[in-house]
């Protein structure tokens, strides 16, 4: 039999995933029954211009889920002895962003399509959390939520997330004390990865009289506060001179033997923009750039910026993990430095 497959080229979703996504919705609609032959792992790859290795790993995730069997000597049959039913997943972020879209499409794949998922983003604000919560709340299976909150209303923020069925529910990216339970969680540790960061960094920020942490206070979206006690933590260790500013603006003043740790993608442009036009300073030379969190970008930018960051991908793959093994875990992602010629 031949399959009608609508391979998507431009889709962020890989075309394994969609190879999965296809037959499992023609079992549904009755295009495929018990016992139907399917084409090939070479036929299909030819079919379609697919690699042999795309098609191979499709069929792979259907014979794990029990929806194909191969018969030696004569091909892949539908056996469909598994359940088809999804999962359904409502996932909360606090905001879009590059470092966000790398979460979701890591979970989205891991996922394997066994899952229909919900996103919604809470903005950070407890109304908009509290509504989306309310909102056909009984019907999830598992609840993955993002909790950044702005300071006013976290108290009530975690309050709401502490109420929800503990076993049903996954945080990502941070973690809080206050919220209880047997739950699961991928989180970054704020205070210990930046101190960490900085402690690998430390034969290069000798060089340096002054550290600066370009911490945006006043976001729309904050950031956890534990950054600024890591960052402290190891400027006094150091015994360097350090200062907290909350942004770079056109009236900053930047000096020889400065280094910088920049959060927001907006302070880091202002900065090169201001050290290109500061006569007789370099960055890399006599000013240092730190930056969190990779883009392609920061890999050209001045020779390369040197960044920290977590595991984003991994954060997404984990979450699925956790919920495809329903084993509810506490889990610290990992972090790494990528060291350029910007420190």
């Amino acid at each position: 039999m031949q399959l009608d497959l609508d391979i998507d080229e431009s889709s962020s979703i890989p075309k394994y995933i969609q190879i999965v996504k296809a037959i499992k919705g023609m079992i549904v609609s009755g295009v495929l029954n018990y016992g139907d032959k399917i084409p090939s792992i070479n036929n299909l790859s030819a079919d379609y211009y697919l690699s042999r290795d795309t098609v191979e790993k499709a069929y792979s995730i259907l014979k794990k889920q029990g929806i194909i069997e191969s018969v030696r000597g004569k091909g892949y049959y539908i056996c469909h002895h598994s359940n088809l039913s999804k999962y359904k997943i409502l996932l909360l972020f606090n905001k879009l962003s590059a470092y966000k879209k790398e979460i979701f499409n890591s979970f989205l794949i891991a996922m394997e399509d066994r899952a229909d998922i919900f996103f919604h983003i809470h903005h950070c604000e407890y109304d908009l959390l509290k509504k989306i919560l309310e909102q056909r709340k009984e019907e999830y299976d598992f609840f993955v939520i993002m909790p950044h909150f702005k300071k006013d209303c976290e108290p009530k923020a975690i309050d709401l997330i502490n109420s929800l069925p503990k076993e049903k529910l996954i945080l990502l990216d941070n973690n809080f004390d206050e919220i209880r339970g047997c739950f699961g969680s991928v989180f970054q540790d704020f205070k210990q990865d930046i101190y960490n960061a900085l402690k690998q960094l430390h034969s290069k920020l000798l060089k340096y009289e002054k550290l600066i942490l370009v911490f945006p206070f006043h976001s729309n979206y904050p950031y956890p506060e534990n950054i600024l006690l890591g960052f402290k933590k190891y400027a006094v260790e150091a015994g360097l001179e350090y200062k907290i500013i909350s942004e770079v603006d056109a009236s900053l003043t930047i000096q020889d033997k400065e280094a910088y740790i920049i959060i927001e993608e907006n302070d880091l442009v202002n900065l090169i923009k201001i050290a290109r036009r500061s006569k007789g300073l370099k960055i890399g030379k006599n000013i240092g750039v730190l930056s969190y969190n990779e883009t392609p970008l920061k890999e050209v930018l001045e020779k390369g910026i040197t960044v920290i960051s977590t595991d984003f991908a991994k954060m997404g793959k984990l979450t699925a993990e956790m919920i495809l093994t329903r084993q509810g875990k506490q889990i610290k992602n990992d972090f790494k430095v990528i060291e350029r010629e910007s420190l």
